[in-house]
């Protein structure tokens, strides 16, 4: 029985009736897809997992990626995309459904939530058409090449941004991805990577940006600063003009990028924003830190960057760079673990690991890269998660409810201590909750199958109840671990069995 640590991104093989229905073709994940797990911000807020848990298939046309959407029960069911090929205009199309909303040029993830998009096999290529994230969460992106997408000229796409993201979006993970253009805004491109209208708990990770005019942006005005608490680590920004990125408000932290041939400026921090800038590399570069085109000052917090043939430009009413000598003017809080590569490795790092098609390779935080997720499970001093739990069970005395039962059992049965008693949805999906009075702190539950139906659970996702964030998502019964929250109410949703499950007992543990 397989017994996946949250955050895992491993999704279960489809069923047929999926691939009928969207024509796309169900395959077993291969070692290309989403392996590891988010990093920095995107883990914040509850985390991001994408469509792990959910059904996985096989996609070569945008259409057919639309297809994958439109074709699932509701706009959150979760799915993992295999993306594998060249998409481009002439093979997609806009597919209607209750559960998308898309449109014929742009790869357009629009009010829906839970989704994987992964390069596999010979790789995948978004070519002049842009990736569109609105009104969204729980995204990752991973493993694919998005180049040459234009705002003006033909053909267009997505306001000329390779991925943009816009209108109450939530937690984004985009890795080891290459967007690149071929020219800046008088050759009709724009950003390769923009935020604003409200967009949170972003990261961008072990990714290629060059030849653009613009980086990116983190607000699409100085009034636009609702955005922000987005991470950039391991990305090789190279042969951009200035956006590297721009920051409008809110925070951000980059740490371990190598910057290579800013020609006009890199990091602009304004309108009250705030970056950590830690153990980067600046190379070949001008005006790589600072405040510029504006007034609006915002800030920075800097300590073990590198900077390797840098100019600075003079202060003046529009322009404050931090350089050449640049000290912190804030603090930042990070509220996530990392381990930091010292800025001197950073260009060997990078080069070895940030891209499409680099093998998923990461750091290690020692200068070394290496196969995602690279313990040793046997490893004495890595406990695993799915060891059996220790300490009170908080579900004994806790309250529970769901969202069906079979007749003959009861949602009192998965907390009472007894294993000869159980509960069952009215079909073989449905969620089962427990809940208390006051906010209780949990890290961990096991799911224990009644007698006679182990392995009958498959996928499955872990809910706080009170926010609607997932904790977890995986297949198979037993301990779950996550990042330890407070809540009054949570809930384990089974969306997929081979049967009717039969869960005996939903434990709760604090750690």
């Amino acid at each position: 029985m397989r017994r996946p640590v949250a955050l895992r991104l491993q999704a279960a093989l489809g069923t047929l009736a999926l691939a009928a229905a969207t024509g796309v073709v169900l395959s077993m994940p291969e070692a290309a897809a989403a392996a590891g797990g988010a990093t920095g911000y995107a883990t914040q807020n509850g985390g991001t997992t994408g469509g792990a848990g959910g059904q996985t298939v096989r996609a070569t046309t945008g259409t057919a990626i639309h297809q994958a959407l439109c074709g699932r029960v509701s706009s959150s069911t979760p799915i993992t995309i295999e993306v594998e090929g060249t998409i481009n205009h002439g093979n997609t199309s806009k597919v209607s459904g209750d559960s998308c909303n898309t449109a014929a040029d742009k790869i357009e993830l629009k009010q829906i939530s839970n989704v994987t998009l992964v390069g596999v096999g010979n790789g995948a290529v978004f070519d002049q058409l842009g990736i569109h994230i609105r009104e969204a969460s729980n995204i990752v992106i991973q493993n694919v090449t998005v180049r040459n997408v234009k705002k003006s000229g033909s053909p267009t796409s997505n306001g000329g941004d390779a991925i943009g993201m816009e209108s109450d979006v939530r937690n984004v993970w985009v890795d080891h991805t290459t967007l690149e253009a071929s020219g800046g805004e008088s050759e009709g491109y724009d950003g390769l990577f923009d935020m604003k209208a409200n967009t949170q708990y972003v990261t961008l990770s072990y990714s290629t940006l060059r030849n653009s005019g613009r980086g990116g942006l983190i607000g699409s005005s100085e009034s636009d600063v609702s955005n922000g608490y987005v991470t950039f680590h391991h990305n090789l920004y190279e042969n951009i003009d200035s956006r590297a990125p721009l920051l409008r408000g809110g925070t951000a932290h980059m740490y371990n990028n190598h910057y290579k041939g800013l020609s006009k400026s890199g990091i602009n921090s304004r309108a009250g924003a705030k970056a950590k800038v830690d153990s980067n590399y600046f190379e070949d570069s001008k005006d790589v830190l600072g405040t510029f085109y504006t007034d609006a000052a915002g800030s920075w917090q800097v300590s073990g960057n590198i900077y390797d043939n840098v100019t600075w430009s003079q202060p003046g009413e529009d322009n404050n760079p931090a350089g050449p000598d640049p000290q912190s003017n804030t603090s930042v809080s990070i509220p996530y673990s990392y381990p930091l590569d010292d800025a001197s490795c950073v260009p060997d790092v990078v080069s070895a690991t940030a891209g499409a098609n680099k093998g998923l390779k990461v750091s290690d935080g020692s200068c070394t890269p290496q196969n995602p997720d690279p313990t040793d499970p046997t490893d004495p001093t890595d406990p695993d998660p799915t060891d059996p739990p220790t300490g009170t069970n908080l579900s004994i005395g806790a309250g529970s409810d769901g969202s069906s039962k079979a007749s003959g059992t009861s949602y009192g049965d998965v907390r009472d201590g007894d294993l000869g008693t159980y509960w069952s949805p009215a079909g073989t999906t449905g969620s089962v909750s427990v809940k208390w009075s006051s906010a209780t702190t949990v890290a961990k539950i096991n799911i224990r199958e009644a007698a006679g139906s182990a392995g009958t659970i498959g996928s499955y996702r872990v809910l706080n109840h009170d926010s609607g964030a997932v904790l977890a998502s995986g297949s198979g019964a037993g301990v779950i671990g996550f990042q330890a929250v407070s809540l009054k109410k949570i809930t384990f949703e089974i969306t997929g069995a081979s049967g009717t499950p039969r869960i005996a007992e939903f434990e709760t543990y604090a750690g």
